[in-house]
């Protein structure tokens, strides 16, 4: 048996390795050809040290100087003592360049677009092979006869070939005037990738939602996962936009929740003229009890205001969340979107 090993690096990138289950971290990285920070390898020094943040895992015979009880019980662990008993996210405390790992770079073709909404444009191409990641990561798509490049989210889950974006369309953006009006199937594009670090933790507690917009399709990603890993903890998710227009995905919405009965959703727009039963700001219709007294695991993809905005909202209601996770998205930064 072997297991997925995601390693995260300082620079946002991320390398997922396979590591058998009698094999040392430390070792599957190097026949990966990725040079973790190493010396000893015999649990003694620790330069090795890094922090597991999700997964199950055994740890071999090690010294208190390079890793403390306290330090082990908050999960960092050696890679030289650690053998894998589950997937694991290990966090690495060097960059991919520094541990001497190339982003991974992957060509695909356009397999479908979906114009039909006036403001969002959604598209999904096949890759030359399955691709692994962690469900809310985004890559790198190079805009086809440029050499500029566009951060996205996926909307689609991990492992597989064929994958989906979903995408604002911005004015004169680059991406999107391609998308909208030059794409067609079969049209090749090249991405490097994964990145990021707001992606899926383990479900140990409820976990609510936020997403802004095209800030939607990581949490896509995550409910999918989610569907066919199943968890018994509350999902809520919020979704919010500025018009009618902007709504998206809302059958997908309606498939997830009929195949998870632990998912609730809601959609709220800010134009005041929609017509829409919830209008105003996501936050405008949560209260504390979706906070769940602090027991809850909160995500937030949006623009800046937005992000900013649920933080005001929980310290408002006096509650701080056991983990709070963000995507901030303008429309030229990562996570999202032209």
């Amino acid at each position: 048996m072997a297991y997925n090993i995601a390693l995260q690096f300082e620079d946002g990138v991320t390398r997922i390795i396979q590591c058998n289950a009698d094999e040392l971290v430390a070792d599957a990285a190097y026949r990966a050809k990725i040079n973790i920070p190493l010396d000893c390898r015999d649990g003694a020094c620790g330069t090795c040290k890094c922090h597991c943040e999700s997964g199950t895992y055994t740890q071999g015979v090690y010294i208190d100087d390079a890793l403390t009880e306290d330090e082990a019980a908050k999960g960092f662990v050696l890679s030289c003592q650690m053998t894998p008993t589950s997937d694991c996210v290990v966090r690495i405390p060097a960059s991919s360049a520094a541990c001497k790992t190339e982003v991974s770079s992957h060509a695909s073709t356009i397999t479908k677009i979906n114009r039909d909404s006036k403001t969002t444009v959604s598209f999904t191409v096949q890759a030359d092979r399955p691709i692994s990641f962690l469900p809310g990561q985004y890559v790198n798509l190079q805009v086809p006869g440029t050499t500029e490049t566009r951060a996205y989210s996926f909307s689609s889950a991990p492992n597989q070939a064929e994958l989906s974006f979903l995408i604002r369309d911005v004015p004169d953006g680059l991406m999107s005037t391609f998308m909208r009006s030059k794409a067609n199937t079969g049209d090749t594009m090249s991405f490097t990738g994964p990145y990021g670090s707001f992606y899926l933790r383990p479900a140990a507690r409820p976990i609510l939602m936020l997403a802004g917009g095209t800030g939607l399709a990581p949490f896509l990603s995550m409910l999918l996962w989610l569907k066919d890993n199943p968890t018994d903890q509350p999902i809520m998710l919020a979704y919010g936009v500025n018009t009618n227009d902007d709504l998206v995905e809302l059958d997908t919405l309606n498939q997830l929740k009929a195949a998870m009965p632990n998912l609730e959703f809601t959609t709220v727009v800010v134009d005041p003229a929609s017509g829409h039963p919830k209008l105003g700001y996501v936050t405008d219709h949560l209260s504390a009890k979706d906070l769940h007294d602090g027991n809850v695991d909160v995500y937030v993809c949006g623009p800046p205001p937005m992000v900013e905005g649920v933080r005001k909202w929980m310290s408002g209601v006096g509650v701080t969340p056991q983990s709070f996770h963000f995507e901030k998205f303008s429309s030229s930064t990562a996570g999202a979107h032209e």
